[in-house]
């Protein structure tokens, strides 16, 4: 049994470190975690940024008379982010984003995330084509094709932007 367990155990490792792609160096500028590459949910929220990210999700109070507007639209929408770990704007709107998304039961480990640094580069290829020009932004699908998208910061709110996003489609 333990000659069967033991290679187990090290082709789980092995797909667990290949399926999250991403890499944290440190910030040429000011020497803060930089994550490169797709990454899960999990590293920004759990991880290098806990007290960043706890403080702004907690202080962040949604507008739920527009949360109600939103209940059930997210149904086969797909959310796509390029964020800087190091930006402060990341920093802001990302947990507030989460919380709205936590209030609608949208899973956010289905959010495709891709860590990027100042030039918009990833480990590799991740942002070509999305054509990203401040982070973080925000990219919102609905059936394989872009229905909107949040950049840098909200215009009116995030959960106000969104629903704009949303009810274009509906």
């Amino acid at each position: 049994m333990l000659k069967y367990l033991i290679p187990l155990v090290i082709f789980i490792t092995t797909i667990q470190i290949n399926a999250q792609d991403f890499k944290i160096i440190s910030d040429e500028k000011n020497g803060e975690p930089l994550i490169l590459g797709y990454c899960p949910a999990s590293i920004i929220i759990d991880s290098l940024f806990k007290d960043t990210w706890t403080t702004e999700y907690n202080n962040y109070q949604p507008d739920f008379e527009t949360l109600d507007s939103l209940e059930g639209k997210l149904d086969n929408v797909i959310i796509k982010i390029v964020f800087r770990s190091t930006c402060s704007d990341s920093r802001e709107q990302l947990p507030r984003l989460f919380k709205i998304l936590n209030e609608l039961n949208y899973d956010v480990n289905s959010i495709t995330l891709i860590g990027v640094n100042r030039e918009k580069q990833g480990l590799s290829n991740e942002a070509e084509g999305l054509e990203i020009e401040l982070v973080p932004t925000i990219i919102f699908y609905k059936d394989g094709s872009e229905i909107g998208r949040i950049v840098e910061t909200p215009v009116e709110s995030m959960e106000k932007d969104l629903l704009k996003i949303i009810e274009k489609q509906f």
